[in-house]
């Protein structure tokens, strides 16, 4: 206990780094998933086909190849994140938002074509149609999903410990390699962070379904 109390400071700075890196990833990861989910059900073929292709690159490139590419392959035609901590913020926003793009996409599909004919029919859109009509329908069905989508992603800030990211994977090699022989408390305090941000949300995930679920 003592050793841990000693590196207290580190262990709660990466911890609030592995925090900010989850939410504030998963928040941007939300808007730009729902935007392509939009384009995938768009009527406009280009717009469809943009987000397609969009969706099965990252969908099928590992994360940490999208790390490196935003960490040193823009560097190559003059580009930068102005910090590491943005260019993961960027790297997992890019890749989480195909997962869930899928996942709105699903629950959009999933709403009766008669609620979309029945806007159309009083005037609306397509865009006004699918923001008052079937979007707040799709959420309540994939609030599931996208809370395992939200929960990977909090997992997969750990990649940000490969990039100059002091998160939590980072602090746990960087005492590790110090105190070789506290590696058990280093790992059960790291491993205790992300449950501390994993089990609260799968919690939450639980309660926001059970409240659409008895809305509906």
């Amino acid at each position: 206990m003592q050793f841990l109390s000693d590196n207290s400071d580190l262990l709660w700075s990466a911890f609030l780094t592995t925090l900010s890196l989850a939410v504030v990833s998963g928040l941007c990861a939300l808007v730009l998933g729902t935007l392509l989910a939009g384009m995938r059900v768009s009527p406009v073929p280009p717009l469809r086909g943009l987000a397609t292709f969009y969706v099965e690159v990252f969908r099928n490139t590992p994360l940490t190849v999208v790390f490196f590419f935003l960490a040193f392959g823009i560097v190559q035609i003059d580009l930068q994140f102005p910090s590491r901590f943005l260019t993961a913020v960027a790297a997992l926003s890019l890749y989480t938002a195909a997962f869930v793009c899928e996942a709105l996409r699903s629950g959009i599909n999933s709403v009766p074509p008669g609620q979309a004919e029945a806007a159309r029919a009083l005037g609306l859109t397509f865009g006004q149609s699918l923001r008052q009509v079937v979007l707040p329908q799709a959420f309540r069905t994939v609030v599931p999903p996208l809370g395992n989508v939200w929960i990977a992603l909090a997992k997969n800030t750990s990649i940000a410990a490969g990039f100059a990211v002091t998160d939590l994977t980072a602090a746990l090699q960087r005492l590790a390699n110090a105190n070789a022989d506290q590696l058990l408390a280093v790992f059960a305090a790291v491993v205790a962070g992300y449950l501390v941000i994993t089990l609260p949300s799968a919690w939450l995930i639980r309660v926001v379904e059970n409240r659409v679920a008895i809305v509906r």
